[in-house]
């Protein structure tokens, strides 16, 4: 006759198995392949939106740089700059301390729908994304895939446990399946847990998949702040 179960056995939650990451040189080639060619079509196509937001950003704070550049963590825990079109005030990084009491995220991100750093043209740019352009140009470097985990801040992976940090097993991305699932609505276990499904199952028909769902996305600017 079976023991009856505890009732800290039946409570007990389910053990979380370590990553395995497709990592199929084919596949790897291939990727970094799409990844230059998408870069260096969209830097091209995109040249006059590059030159437009530039002046908005600069018309709105003259001051004020139009790129902003920020330390992320890539691959492995390496660290690298990646770039974006400065959609907040020059000093919105001092001021996070006054506002982190506001997160509207839960686990190591920080969101605020109406936060009050965002500059004019930088809730435009937000809402269509067109601030996260530039990143094309950490894709072409190597930093970033256009497929993969969104790269993580410094402060955000200190507070990672050991199951969170194997987002870090592959080349971050510009898109992934958080931003096609949902993106701002959707919780940090539960962003950590769609980006483990893609680094076990990721391929090639994954990815452009990802890619045009994004597009859509982009298109009709849903889940975006």
């Amino acid at each position: 006759m079976a023991e009856p179960k505890t009732e800290a056995a039946v409570q007990a939650p389910p053990v979380k198995k370590k990553v395995n990451p497709n990592n199929k040189k084919g596949y790897l080639f291939s990727k970094r392949c799409i990844d230059i060619i998408g870069a260096l079509v969209g830097l091209l196509v995109l040249l006059i939106i590059f030159i437009v937001v530039g002046l908005l950003i600069k018309i709105e704070d003259p001051k004020g740089s139009i790129f902003f550049s920020q330390k992320r963590v890539g691959k492995d825990g390496k660290e690298f700059n990646m770039y974006k079109f400065r959609s907040m005030v020059s000093d919105a990084e001092a001021k996070l301390a006054e506002l982190i009491q506001q997160n509207e995220a839960t686990g190591a991100m920080f969101k605020m729908k109406n936060d009050p750093r965002v500059t004019r043209i930088g809730r435009f740019i937000r809402k269509t994304s067109i601030d996260e352009l530039p990143q094309l140009l950490n894709v072409l470097k190597g930093d970033m895939s256009l497929v993969g985990p969104r790269p993580p801040l410094v402060r955000e992976v200190n507070e990672y446990t050991e199951y969170q940090k194997q987002r870090l097993l592959v080349t971050p991305g510009c898109t992934g399946l958080w931003q096609v699932s949902g993106r701002s609505n959707v919780g940090f276990e539960e962003m950590v847990e769609l980006d483990l499904k893609y680094i076990r199952s990721r391929t090639l028909f994954m990815d452009v998949a990802i890619i045009l769902r994004t597009m859509f996305i982009v298109l009709f600017s849903k889940g975006a702040y």
